[in-house]
C-alpha cells in the first residue's frame, strides 16, 4: 500500500488544524527557495507550454510570493515540493487566464536565476513538451518533472492515477519519437526531463 506525508493543496495552510502558527519553520524560506526553485520553473516552463519567457518568470514568482506567506504555517510533515509543485499548477493557470496580469511585487526573494539549473529559452526539448497534448504535458510536468506520484498528479489533472500514468507514458514515449525518430521509444534514452528525486516505480 502507497504511503503518503501530508500535502497540503491550498496557499493559507495555517487555517488547517495541523499548522503551526508561532512557531518559526525549521528550514529558511531562502533556502526552500534555493533547493526548489529550479524544479518549479521547470514545472512551471512545462505545464505554460508554448508562451513568452516572462509569462513562466510570473508563474514561478507567484508560486513563491504565495508560499513564502503560507509557509510559516506549513505542517512539520508536509511534503515541502509538493506543495509547491500544487501551488505552481495554481499559479500557471492563473497566467493562463489572464496573460497581461501586472507584475507582482516580490518580497525579498532570491534571484531566479542565480538557482535555475537550465535556461528557460526555447530548446528542442521544451518545444516538444510544449507539442504534447494537454493531459501529457502536464502529466509529465507533475510526475517526472515535479516528483508528485500518480495518485497526486491524478489530483491536479483529473481522472485516475491509472490514466495520469498511461499519459505520462504516453507523452514520454512521443517525446522520445519526436526527438530521435530514428530510434524505438523502448531503446530511446530520457528525454532530459530530470527531476530532483524520481519516483519509484509504481509510485
Amino acid at each position: 500500500m502507497e504511503t503518503t506525508t501530508s500535502t497540503p493543496t491550498g496557499d493559507q495552510p495555517g487555517s488547517q488544524s495541523g499548522g503551526r502558527p508561532g512557531s518559526p519553520p525549521p528550514t529558511p524560506f531562502e533556502d526552500v527557495v534555493r533547493e526548489h526553485g529550479p524544479t518549479v520553473l521547470r514545472v512551471c516552463r512545462a505545464v505554460l507550454g508554448r508562451v513568452a519567457p516572462h509569462e513562466v518568470d510570473d508563474a514561478w514568482s507567484e508560486t513563491f510570493v504565495a508560499a513564502l506567506r503560507a509557509y510559516p504555517a506549513l505542517p512539520v510533515d508536509a511534503d515541502v515540493r509538493a506543495w509547491l509543485v500544487t501551488i505552481a499548477h495554481r499559479k500557471a493557470i492563473d497566467v493562463t487566464r489572464a496573460r497581461t496580469r501586472r507584475p507582482v511585487p516580490l518580497p525579498d526573494l532570491p534571484e531566479r536565476g542565480v538557482h535555475d539549473e537550465q535556461p528557460v529559452e526555447q530548446s528542442e526539448l521544451w518545444q516538444a513538451v510544449a507539442a504534447l497534448p494537454t493531459k501529457q504535458r502536464l502529466t509529465l510536468a507533475y510526475h517526472f518533472v515535479g516528483g508528485l506520484a500518480y495518485p497526486q498528479v491524478a489530483e491536479l489533472v483529473g481522472g485516475t492515477p491509472a490514466a495520469a500514468r498511461r499519459a505520462a507514458a504516453d507523452g514520454m514515449a512521443r517525446l522520445r519519437r519526436d526527438l530521435d525518430p530514428d530510434v524505438a521509444p523502448s531503446a530511446a534514452p530520457d528525454p532530459g526531463l530530470s527531476r530532483a528525486d524520481h519516483p519509484k516505480e509504481g509510485s
